[in-house]
């Protein structure tokens, strides 16, 4: 009898884990809504707009890291070119968002404004559909799942990995950066897209709507996290630790490389377009400055600092280093590169399994601390009486 993958997914992992699922949905979708929408500013546990949009945009950059982690941590292949991913999931939903804001714009016109101010005189080609929620959504995750697919089967087959892949996949981020930074390109050269108005009717900048974008972007994040820790623990993730610990054994065996790295580099690639495809509504802006190769190296920082092969570590990971940096670059901007690469270096040298790897570490600790006091008190009675004896 086949087990369904429901309750396989339940079975593989623990009780912790799950409970912090929960904890995490309750937030979200319970206390969050309550404490920014049914509470008075004046209220003391009052969330304001930018704290509720932070954090939302925040989930977005921990589903990424759970993405990176996926492909770096559990199968070794460490890109440098996620942020392409995640941006074009994010000119997906942008192009949408364009659409719905109709004669709302600067110029009236049905056109979006940047198109107008060139004298573009119709839609392109492949605008065709923009003006559909549900195309969007599916051009946000089919266009990252393409490119991925596409330049994951001809690098896998040609066997190109470690330094030399992590290169290319910069070189491609980079390539497609200044390609969308050309105003021929119709997504809005240098400034993007922005001004956005609605979504299916709905005010983007309301507060229901921003309660909804950030209960939307903790249910991705808690989904990646879920299908992740599955995927890890089956059977396909053994097979992707023997590819990242010893790929040539892996061949020899029977495995085919291609087949399981191939597999997860597209989902992971969907998972980054899924998570650019929230982050814009609630930015508001979506430009070719996401792609740049900078960024694609603060993922790996992100899950370089978690914890490599722990999706909680990355998730941990994404968390402290964009709240780190959403404090310091208003507080003193020009420290935060500094401040980043310090970091990376600490972490690099210090902790080498990351956050995750240092509390696993204290744990450890303090369980063998607690074994030793218990065997010791243990270990007392049985003296005393052989004494008396």
């Amino acid at each position: 009898m086949r087990i369904p993958f429901t309750v396989r997914l339940l079975r593989g992992a623990p009780k912790s884990g799950w409970i912090a699922l929960l904890i995490i949905a309750f937030i979200a979708w319970v206390a969050v809504p309550f404490a920014h929408l049914a509470l008075p500013p004046e209220h003391a546990f009052y969330l304001p707009g930018y704290a509720v949009k932070l954090v939302g945009k925040i989930m977005c950059y921990m589903t990424v890291a759970v993405a990176m982690d996926l492909v770096w941590g559990y199968t070794g292949i460490l890109s440098l070119g996620h942020g392409l991913f995640f941006a074009l999931g994010g000119y997906a939903f942008g192009m949408y968002l364009m659409r719905q804001i109709g004669r709302d714009g600067s110029y009236g016109a049905d056109l979006p404004d940047f198109m107008v101010f060139l004298d573009w005189k119709e839609l392109p080609w492949y605008w065709t559909g923009s003006d559909s929620f549900a195309w969007a959504i599916f051009l946000a995750m089919a266009l990252p799942g393409l490119v991925a697919f596409a330049f994951g089967y001809f690098a896998f087959r040609s066997r190109i990995r470690g330094v030399y892949f992590s290169i290319i996949t910069q070189a491609l981020t980079y390539a497609a950066m200044l390609l969308f930074f050309r105003n021929e390109t119709g997504f809005g050269g240098n400034n993007g897209f922005t001004d956005f108005k609605r979504i299916l009717g709905y005010d983007i900048t309301s507060p229901q709507m921003r309660v909804v974008l950030f209960g939307l972007s903790a249910a991705l994040l808690i989904a990646c996290l879920s299908l992740g820790r599955y995927l890890v623990g089956s059977r396909l993730g053994r097979v992707l630790a023997a590819i990242r610990d010893a790929e040539s054994r892996a061949m020899f065996i029977g495995y085919n490389p291609l087949h399981y790295k191939l597999f997860i580099w597209t989902l992971s690639a969907v998972m980054c377009g899924l998570a650019g495809a929230l982050y814009v509504p609630q930015m508001g802006i979506i430009n070719p400055s996401e792609m740049s190769p900078a960024n694609s190296i603060e993922i790996a920082v992100w899950v370089a600092v978690g914890g490599r092969g722990t999706l909680t570590g990355a998730v941990f990971g994404a968390g402290i280093v964009n709240l780190a940096k959403s404090y310091l670059t208003a507080t003193m901007s020009e420290y935060w590169p500094f401040f980043l690469g310090g970091l990376f270096i600490v972490v690099t040298l210090y902790l080498p399994d990351g956050v995750a790897g240092l509390w696993r570490r204290f744990v450890e600790r303090k369980a063998a601390t607690t074994t030793a006091v218990e065997a010791e008190t243990e270990a007392k009675p049985t003296k005393t009486a052989g004494a008396s004896a």
